[in-house]
């Protein structure tokens, strides 16, 4: 141990020393060795004080396997993946899914070898992606694709919304005062946006029918609701995701009718959630 003064040197210090020793004579040395030997620095210190080494980064999760009963895929975000719930939770959600698709995948070859016809490989994929990323919330969508022999497979869609101030999943109703005051806040705007999805999709104006499930307004309080982010600093919009058949043939495929956040909806958040929402004009 090397004394100055009479009084020991902290690890800190030491390191700082030594590093300084070794590139003090060198006064051109580029940007990145200063950043290297910070770095070390940092690094020595916490060996020499009993720091534990951070972690590093976690990385997105992504799983594939392709077998004669079944393609499978599942997969989540490095945000996602830096959450231990968030990984518990998608963990059990992997193999569940993946065991009951196995399980109807071996009943349909089984039934379609005693009746005599060819058996068709399912498949079952699952993808999230980040909505929104802000310091006090992290949400997700998810994108199933499930099939399982027939003409056509289907789609489905899901969100998870997890709150980084509590510390917890949250359902995004959860958030509102009541379910029924964010409907009506934003009714009015979410079918007028969806008769424009429409449109833009057909080609000519949508003529509304109660008669007619592919021209009527929704309920969008039916959808798969989704905070939004586009700087990372605020939730800004709300998604409503419809899938296929909802809102217009399967052909259409399916809908995202976003609405940015207004003063009417943010008065439906619960006063302490509003800190989270991008205060309307």
């Amino acid at each position: 141990m090397r004394y100055i003064q009479g009084r020991s040197m902290g690890p800190l210090a030491m390191a700082v020393l030594l590093l300084g020793g070794c590139s003090g004579s060198d006064k051109a040395a580029p940007l990145a060795n200063d950043v290297g030997n910070d770095a070390a620095a940092t690094r020595f210190a916490n060996r020499m004080s009993g720091q534990p080494t951070p972690p590093p980064p976690a990385k997105a999760f992504a799983q594939k396997e392709k077998t004669d009963l079944l393609e499978f895929a599942y997969s989540y975000p490095a945000q996602a993946a830096q959450v231990p719930a968030l990984v518990e939770k998608f963990g059990k959600q992997l193999t569940a899914s993946k065991d009951d698709a196995l399980k109807m995948a071996r009943e349909d070859q089984k039934a379609a070898k005693a009746a005599g016809f060819p058996f068709h490989a399912h498949s079952l994929e699952t993808h999230w992606t980040v909505k929104a990323d802000t310091p006090r919330f992290l949400a997700l969508e998810s994108e199933s694709y499930a099939y399982t022999g027939g003409a056509h497979g289907m789609t489905g869609y899901d969100a998870l919304l997890w709150d980084k101030g509590r510390k917890r999943e949250t359902a995004f109703s959860a958030l509102m005062t009541t379910p029924a005051a964010f409907a009506a806040a934003i009714r009015d705007r979410f079918c007028d946006a969806l008769d424009k999805a429409r449109m833009d999709k057909r080609g000519e104006p949508v003529r509304r029918s109660n008669d007619d499930d592919f021209t009527k307004c929704i309920d969008p309080m039916q959808q798969v609701l989704v905070p939004t982010s586009k700087d990372g600093k605020l939730i800004d919009s709300v998604t409503f995701v419809i899938g296929p058949y909802s809102a217009g043939p399967y052909a259409e495929g399916s809908y995202d009718v976003a609405l940015p956040v207004d003063a009417a909806m943010r008065k439906t958040i619960k006063t302490e959630y509003q800190d989270g929402f991008i205060a309307a004009p």
